[in-house]
């Protein structure tokens, strides 16, 4: 099954699209478009953001790492409130 979508594109988009993709293969090239830009569906494991997050919690090292930068900017000197004082 197939959805109709009413799209409104800028008209020198529009006519770079009608001069370089032929009528009968226009639908084709957005479709491709939008499953190459678009995650997947919920849920799925393809989504290469999801990959890279998954990559980084299995990497010890860079947890380690991560943890060693977070204790190091706990105490960083900064207030942990903002300075009430007047400003001039």
């Amino acid at each position: 099954m197939a959805t109709q979508l009413l799209v409104r594109l800028p008209d020198d988009l529009a006519k770079r699209f009608k001069r370089s993709v032929a009528p009968r293969q226009r639908s084709k090239f957005i479709e491709r478009l939008l499953e190459e830009a678009l995650p997947g569906p919920e849920g799925s494991d393809d989504d290469p953001l999801y990959q890279a997050a998954l990559a980084v919690e299995r990497d010890e090292q860079l947890g380690e790492e991560m943890a060693e930068w977070e204790e190091a900017t706990l105490g960083d000197g900064l207030p942990a409130e903002p300075d009430s004082s007047p400003s001039h």
